[in-house]
């Protein structure tokens, strides 16, 4: 059995019966509890499930704001937004938004970005390039040569990207320059703990430190509590909203307070925050459109179909992000959903060279939809176009009429304003039709600003559908474990903690056994000698990251007593993921005597 140190910070699986008692349960991270509104995810339905999902998105705006710090535009410097993963490709859409605002003011661009892996990562599933802190440090000083002065926005939902955590340690070394601002939904001392192999602090340690130093307003932390995801540890849903709604509102404030030379007040934050609130009651005011879209795309997936997400302009950043996403949520192959970006991207990126002739996996543009895509579409497959009625509505008809050749499901998700309509020739090509009027009220904004503040509700309002169709149809698909990814990609260490910790939990088994299943199910068919056992986590994650269905078959294998190739053959042969795993749990080879799965409160994963 292992037992090196690298496993002492987990903690021992509870006896059934006894997960509150035990503790376990508080010393999880809020952004890895099970929300407890959504325990039964997997039974419902799809119009439930965006009923659900809505109200989890809800909450965001259910918690007291913390007071958010005094920002100032750094002359001659420049405002770094970086991340990992999803919250790096927040960054990115933040910096081109906030860029174009400026653009449009007639001022000098200040904004750039920072994801982990690059430019690359915007555009595929490249999770484990946030593990490293001393990556993140590179990154950092190559767009920082020369500034004067950085605010350096490191984002990080959980507390616990090795990426952001260098960077903000860095930061803190060099306050001359730099000014950083840490990101995230949990309390600081919930951050991540367990050692980062490339550096000397853990997350925690470097957020600590911040606390300290924003007594002297030397670095800031920005970590309102919003409640566990609506899918245990998801955190590009909830997590990822509420970063685009914390830091635009705090963003767009503070480019308010410059442009009239009086302070944003904390009554104008508040209006900023509630007019966010409204936009998630106009978004969800489409649920029953929602839920039917939702079951188009589980229908085409589960029919081996692909589906094609469409957007116009910073609408296409939107669905990139959502089809990238599934990858590593819920082991999806890439091509299932990918989302397209029609219009001009030639200056979003900062290395536009890293995405040119990188092969299938990282084409996103109008250019490869039409090359690469619409030629060989079948019927099986749903394109959905994304777009509003200020977009060039002729070429969205010419495009959705060359898209109907091939299949019959499209559909359409169009924002528009009062006063706006659909032209008659385009509405009548499509069978269903999101339509989110957004009321003139929202609008109330001066000069400038009233584009960008539109553009930020449709963006929101489109993560929102897109998240929840795209989350909802792996749900029908039985990708999905009460609220637990339950067939998640193993592309980096939080995700390979992650993993263990749902082995804990659904099979009610030792922590020694279940980290000895896990590494049997990756490293499988090698044999696990002590040299593996006792390898770095980066060595395990390496392997992982090309193997499918880990956590089902370690899962499978665990709760069946059975040979990883026996539990392989039995989630194989099974109509979905969780049905294999329903099987094991009621099957006769079950250990400890675990609750059965109707009537256990697993509250974390």
């Amino acid at each position: 059995m292992p037992s090196t140190k690298r496993f002492q910070h987990v903690i021992e699986t509870p006896k059934p019966g006894e997960w509150e008692l035990s503790g376990y349960e508080a010393a999880m991270r809020i952004t890895e509890k099970s929300n407890p509104l959504t325990r039964d995810l997997d039974k419902a339905d799809a119009g439930k499930i965006v009923q659900l999902l809505g109200q989890c998105d809800a909450e965001i705006f259910q918690e007291e704001g913390q007071a958010m710090p005094a920002y100032q535009e750094p002359d001659e410097g420049l405002v770094v937004l970086s991340g990992g993963g999803t919250s790096g490709r927040m960054a990115f859409l933040m910096s081109v938004s906030f860029n174009q605002l400026m653009t449009g003011l007639g001022q000098k661009p200040l904004y750039t970005y920072l994801i982990a892996g690059g430019d690359r990562s915007v555009v595929a599933s490249r999770e484990g390039k946030e593990d490293s802190a001393l990556h993140g440090i590179e990154e950092l000083k190559k767009v920082a040569a020369g500034k004067k002065r950085v605010i350096v926005i490191g984002i990080s939902a959980g507390l616990s990207a090795p990426f952001v955590a260098g960077q903000m340690d860095y930061c803190m070394d060099n306050t001359a320059v730099f000014l950083p601002v840490l990101v995230g939904f949990n309390p600081v001392n919930m951050a991540r703990n367990d050692p980062i192999e490339d550096w000397s602090s853990t997350f925690r340690q470097v957020a600590e430190r911040m606390q300290k130093m924003q007594e002297k307003q030397e670095a800031f932390v920005l970590n309102p509590a919003v409640g566990p995801e609506g899918l245990s540890g998801s955190s590009r849903m909830k997590g990822g909203s509420t970063t685009k709604i914390l830091l635009e509102t705090l963003l767009l404030a503070a480019h308010k307070t410059v442009d009239r030379g009086i302070a944003a007040s904390p009554r104008c934050l508040l209006e900023i925050l509630r007019t966010f609130e409204r936009a998630h009651k106009v978004t969800y005011s489409q649920s029953s459109k929602i839920a039917t879209l939702m079951k188009q795309v589980s229908t085409s997936l589960e029919k081996k179909g692909r589906v094609h997400l469409v957007g116009w302009q910073n609408l296409g950043i939107i669905a990139i992000m959502d089809g990238v996403e599934c990858i590593h949520t819920f082991g999806a192959d890439f091509r299932d959903i990918r989302g397209f970006l029609i219009g001009d991207h030639s200056d979003m990126f900062n290395q536009k060279a890293e995405l040119t002739n990188q092969g299938p996996q990282f084409t996103f543009s109008q250019e490869d939809f039409l090359t690469s895509i619409l030629p060989s579409l079948r019927e099986i497959d749903t394109v959905i176009f994304i777009f509003t009625l200020d977009d060039n509505l002729t070429e969205v008809q010419t495009l959705v009429e060359q898209v109907k050749e091939k299949t019959s499901n499209i559909q359409a998700l169009v924002h528009s304003t009062v006063g706006q309509s659909l032209p008659a020739p385009l509405k009548k090509l499509f069978p269903s039709i999101i339509s989110i009027m957004w009321p003139l009220l929202f609008f109330e904004y001066e000069g400038n600003f009233v584009q960008v503040w539109r553009k930020f509700q449709r963006e929101l309002s489109t993560k929102w559908v897109l998240n929840t169709v795209s989350t909802g149809a792996h749900v029908l698909l039985g990708k999905i474990l009460q609220n637990h990814m339950l067939d998640l990609h193993i592309g980096n260490s939080k995700l390979f903690w992650r993993a263990l910790a749902l082995l804990q939990r659904f099979s009610g088994q030792s922590k020694a056994l279940c980290i000895e299943s896990l590494l049997q199910a990756i490293h499988f068919p090698q044999p696990l000698t002590d040299e593996i056992r006792a390898a770095p986590i980066s060595s395990h994650i390496q392997v992982a990251r090309e193997k499918k269905q880990v956590i089902p078959v370690a899962l499978v294998s665990l709760l069946s007593r059975c040979s990883i190739p026996t539990a392989q053959a039995r989630v194989a042969a099974a109509p979905s993921v969780c049905e294999a795993v329903r099987n094991a749990l009621a099957g006769p080879g079950r250990k400890r005597g675990a609750e059965p799965l109707e009537a256990s409160r697993p509250a974390v994963q």
